[in-house]
């Protein structure tokens, strides 16, 4: 696939989210909830005040540690209910790679950095998205690498049956000679004339 100008693997710099949506540590709940509203994303990444990522906040953790607990929004932060530490995987590694990170971990979303820097969040449904598409083109790479069939392995046509085009007989061996549909008898007529 190389040859044809598409690249053999899909990287995770391929399908990330990016940039990424940060909130302070000691942002309320309720801020984190109006952002993560307001950009229409399931989870946002929590950061120090130095802006390192430390955790990710998540829809589930709002609901198993917010909600669930009758806690106030406005009077929680956010480094009080994120999940520590975020996991993260390098923009270079494969979607493959990524998805094994995520079972493995059973985690459905991984922070991803480049030279350290938090740069994108991939997600299960990020994969997802594009796993038709990866099909298609492994289906496309099998067409064109499949080697020939020789000749002599191709299997012999199957006789046709039906009205001799010369004659108007019934055969259950017709032949096609020079655009006609010819029985046995006069194909070997045919030949005899030719000579």
């Amino acid at each position: 696939m190389a040859d044809i100008g598409i690249r053999p693997r899909m990287l995770v710099k391929d399908v990330m989210t990016s940039p990424v949506i940060t909130i302070d540590e000691h942002e309320t709940i309720y801020k984190a909830a109006q952002l993560m509203n307001k950009n229409d994303v399931g989870c946002i990444i929590i950061t120090s005040k130095e802006e390192k990522p430390l955790g990710i906040l998540t829809e589930r953790d709002l609901i198993t540690r917010v909600l669930a607990k009758n806690t106030v929004p406005s009077r929680v932060k956010a480094g009080k209910v994120m999940t520590s530490p975020l996991i993260t995987i390098d923009s270079e590694e494969t979607l493959q790679e990524a998805a094994r990170k995520m079972s493995r971990l059973n985690v459905r979303r991984l922070g991803v950095v480049y030279r350290g820097n938090l740069v994108g969040v991939i997600t299960g449904k990020d994969i997802l998205a594009v796993t038709p598409e990866l099909l298609e083109i492994i289906q496309e790479r099998a067409k064109i690498e499949k080697e020939p069939v020789a000749e002599e392995e191709a299997p012999a046509p199957r006789p046709l049956a039906g009205y001799c085009d010369h004659c108007g007989r019934w055969s259950d061996a017709l032949k096609e000679v020079e655009g006609l549909l010819l029985c046995e008898e006069c194909q070997t007529e045919m030949v005899g004339e030719e000579y």
